[in-house]
């Protein structure tokens, strides 16, 4: 079984360490031993010595989305090729405290009366069904304060599946 849970929380990690108020990123998850297979050299640029842990993903990192595609379109039209185990993504959004509702672009949350909260979102989900989520707060942003869990985030995991082509009605 893959290191879905490990894979998310290390993605979570170097998100923070870049700070807050970054672009959506969207990850192909590879089996680390497979893409050493394919790119030898590239056990030296990850700082492996050994043979890589055949439950190891490493993320990586694709092209940002283009000017005006939303989450929701690009989600619709990506479809990972067999090689890609998983997929995983990190974004951060406004969300109203309390609740689950998202701001929509331009809404003015002192206008509606809301308090809200920033917040960073990274899902990652695996063909073989596994999934994992991280989320932190900004007003709690502190590595030991990170929620995580396989169910953190049911809608977001459920539509990066789609992208793996996993049917959502046995998977969910």
């Amino acid at each position: 079984m893959s290191n879905i849970r490990e894979a998310v929380m290390d993605l979570e990690r170097h998100a923070a360490e870049q700070g807050w108020d970054r672009p959506l990123g969207l990850y192909a998850l590879v089996p680390t031993a497979e893409l050493l297979k394919a790119e030898p050299g590239l056990a030296d640029l990850l700082g492996l010595d050994a043979p890589a842990d055949p439950d190891e993903l490493t993320p990586v990192e694709q092209e940002p989305l283009p000017d005006g595609v939303t989450l929701e379109d690009a989600l619709g039209s990506i479809l990972w090729p067999e090689d890609v185990a998983g997929c995983a993504l990190v974004m951060e959004r406004l969300v109203v405290k309390g609740s689950d509702e998202t701001l929509a672009a331009g809404e003015d949350p002192v206008a509606e009366g809301k308090q809200t909260e920033e917040i960073r979102m990274v899902a990652g989900v695996m063909r073989d069904g596994a999934r994992h989520c991280a989320m932190r707060m900004r007003s709690h942003d502190s590595e030991d304060e990170v929620l995580s869990g396989p169910d953190l985030i049911p809608a977001l995991t459920s539509a990066l599946a789609l992208t793996l082509d996993l049917d959502e009605a046995e998977g969910a």
